[in-house]
């Protein structure tokens, strides 16, 4: 199922078809050679002054570290999860030998973007969640301090929207994309006055 942005200027395709489908197919395989792909692109994101303070802890689905990034999810977030080809956890490092990396919440994000373009790319589909225990995260890989889990991120081939099962679910996943409107996004001269 396509679900293109409604735009008002025509967009890049990566970005127009980039979208966020929980309902993902539990036979699809995601390679090795993909997720090393959408690694590459997160790790070649700009960031402040080369910083660079993402990092990922990496699952593919069957493995010991898939099961335990699933296991930090919310209930909710289980339940369509489990059948994503791969689970990330996005990390952000805030220290260095330098000291405290300014910004490194904007460049985990600019990071995150970069690979979710990037799993478009790939054929494929990538939703990230605020919905996991980020605790259970640091306590469960022995992240250190100065490390920050922000998000999970599911990776997979998109599925039928009946595959989620309950008609709420499926009909979330059918509804159309939304953003607020392009005037009350883009301000010139003033809080507030649409720059188009």
């Amino acid at each position: 199922m396509r679900k293109p942005a409604d735009s008002s200027a025509p967009l890049a395709d990566l970005i127009a078809q980039r979208w966020s489908p929980r309902a993902l197919d539990e036979t699809a395989e995601v390679t090795w050679d993909q997720l090393r792909a959408v690694l590459e692109a997160a790790r070649w994101a700009a960031s402040f002054g080369n910083t660079q303070p993402a990092r990922y802890l990496v699952g593919r689905r069957g493995d010991d570290t898939f099961r335990r990034i699933l296991g930090t999810l919310t209930p909710r977030n289980q339940a369509w999860a489990h059948r994503a080809g791969a689970l990330l956890i996005a990390v952000m490092v805030t220290r260095n030998e330098k000291g405290e990396i300014p910004y490194a919440e904007y460049g985990l994000g600019l990071a995150g973007q970069n690979l979710v373009l990037q799993a478009v790319a790939e054929g494929l589909v990538a939703h990230q969640m605020a919905g996991f225990d980020a605790d259970a995260a640091r306590h469960e890989f022995g992240i250190p301090d100065e490390a920050v889990p922000r998000v999970a991120i599911a990776i997979g081939v998109q599925a039928h929207p009946d595959v989620l099962g309950e008609e709420r679910a499926v009909e979330r996943e059918r509804a159309p994309r939304r953003r607020v409107p392009l005037g009350e996004f883009g301000y010139t001269g003033g809080w507030g006055r649409p720059a188009f």
